[in-house]
């Protein structure tokens, strides 16, 4: 079961890519130059997306944040792990002036525009003042559909 669970070329991914490309954003694939392979790399706006699975990267608070019943000792480590290299990188990109988003899994399960919204406003108004790193998840798309 394990070998059919992908790295790249994930549902959610797709879904974020085809969504900014449609709004003109062009950009790099899991540039290895960068700690961690960023799932999305915009060199233009300095800019490096990661698209997390709430499971895999342990969305704290999410539904889809469960641990499997059998081996929760193996499981447990193995998140922890995740976790800590997911902190790694991310850190690693921000020393390197990189700017990061993280969008998680369950915010674009619904209405991937409303989730995406303030991913393009971050990308766009990308300045040495602005945040360095923004994250989206399911609350956050909720947020900005009712607006």
């Amino acid at each position: 079961m394990m070998s059919g669970i992908r790295g790249r070329d994930t549902r959610p991914e797709m879904q974020l890519r085809r969504f900014l490309h449609r709004a003109g954003f062009r950009f790099r694939l899991q540039d290895r130059r960068l700690p961690g392979r960023p799932d999305i790399v915009l060199p233009r706006y300095r800019a490096a997306i990661l698209v997390h699975g709430c499971f895999w990267h342990r969305h704290a608070g999410c539904r889809y944040c469960t641990v499997p019943a059998t081996r929760p000792e193996f499981w447990q480590r193995k998140f922890s792990a995740n976790m800590e290299r997911d902190q790694r990188n991310i850190a690693a990109l921000e020393a390197a002036g990189w700017r990061v988003a993280i969008v998680w899994e369950c915010a674009l399960k619904k209405n991937v525009p409303a989730a995406c919204r303030p991913l393009l406003d971050w990308l766009r108004n990308g300045s040495a003042r602005s945040k360095a790193r923004i994250e989206i998840d399911a609350a956050a798309a909720m947020e900005n559909q009712q607006v």
